[in-house]
């Protein structure tokens, strides 16, 4: 990576975590539906990972998901939260939205 797109993954993971909150997955079902809700596993940093596809860097992101790290968010998955009543953390990465279980702090 050379200085200038790490400064740029810098501005851009601060403007991502700006960004970032708690909602309820009720409230993000249409972009399910659409197809545009992105799932990122727990283990995940959720902002560099939007950063790291918003700077469209193809290679990580295939590697996630062949490692089923990412990946749009499952019928059953999706069904989940609804009927737990889930609030998950969201970033926008246009035209996706990312999303992420809140880990459990026990």
């Amino acid at each position: 990576m050379s200085e200038s797109s790490a400064v740029n993954k810098s501005e851009l993971v601060n403007l991502l975590n700006r960004e970032t909150s708690k909602m309820p997955w009720s409230e993000l079902q249409r972009f399910f539906a659409c197809g545009d809700a992105i799932y990122v596993h727990e283990s995940m940093d959720l902002i560099d990972t939007a950063a790291e596809i918003a700077l469209d860097n193809k290679d990580k992101l295939s590697a996630w998901m062949a490692d089923n790290l990412v990946g749009n968010v499952s019928d059953e998955q999706a069904q989940t939260w609804l009927d737990e009543e889930c609030v998950v953390w969201a970033v926008v990465v246009a035209p996706w939205v990312f999303v992420q279980s809140i880990k459990d702090d026990k």
